[in-house]
């Protein structure tokens, strides 16, 4: 172990998000809160939304594989990142990153709402009440088909947590600072480049939005959020930083 070297930004995100993981259970166990709901993103027009969490919301996790792989993936490609840029561009990109990725899919969150109801702000007739585990709705708005009910239920009444947001923004700046760099997928034994890799990846997450599956959970637009707010960066710091980020596409 001492031969690991963890940047200081990423190690510090590696503890806050374990000990946000582990502060989530003990809370949860002992009965005071439910940290999801209390520090996860809900719809801005939720009755359950506070402003802090935007930020909150990128440290806390669903169960071990979700925490896991985005941890891994911190370090993997954070590690790497943060030593290229020092700490306070890296935390910057971090965080604005993460702030796209909720701020996009909130942006879908809304049109969704007003497809169904004609405004995207109805917290006047959205009564939920939490209940355990569990969550009621009295949604009063006429003429709504269980469809509908159940997306306006999804999207004020759940949380958004994790962060793989700022995850998909710190591959996308990897795969433009290193775009030669072979990377091996699970169960695929074939080394891919990162220029070919993240863009399929991007074109999947994509899809996958698009689709919409039943019983899918994963919030798609977010990732893809990030990796939309991570392109900008690099490209805007590189523009404006030639000097230092001379070598970004060779």
């Amino acid at each position: 172990m001492n031969t690991i070297n963890i940047p200081p930004v990423v190690k510090n995100l590696l503890i806050i998000n374990v000990l946000f993981f582990a502060a989530k259970y003990v809370v949860k166990n002992t009965g005071l809160a439910d940290l999801d709901y209390l520090l996860g993103a809900f719809y801005f027009d939720s009755q359950f939304f506070r402003v802090w969490q935007l930020i909150t919301y990128m440290f806390m996790h669903g169960d071990f594989m979700h925490i896991f792989f985005n941890m891994f993936a911190l370090y993997m490609f954070g590690g790497v990142i943060e030593s290229r840029w020092g700490t306070k561009r890296f935390i910057n990109f971090y965080l604005i990153t993460g702030l796209g990725a909720v701020a996009l899919q909130m942006g879908v969150q809304a049109y969704e709402v007003y497809h169904i109801t004609g405004s995207i702000a109805n917290n006047p007739i959205m009564d939920l009440t939490r209940s355990g585990n569990g969550i009621s709705a009295n949604i009063n708005i006429p003429g709504l088909s269980e469809e509908s009910m159940n997306t306006l239920l999804g999207i004020y009444g759940f949380p958004m947590i994790g962060a793989s947001g700022a995850v998909f923004g710190l591959l996308v700046a990897f795969g433009m600072l290193y775009p030669n760099t072979e990377l091996y997928l699970m169960f695929i034994p074939i080394p891919i480049k990162a220029k070919y890799m993240v863009p399929v990846y991007i074109i999947l997450e994509l899809s996958l939005g698009v689709a919409k599956i039943p019983g899918d959970s994963i919030a798609h637009y977010a990732h893809l959020g990030g990796a939309l707010l991570g392109f900008i960066l690099v490209k805007l710091w590189k523009d404006k930083d030639n000097n230092r980020f001379y070598t970004y596409y060779e």
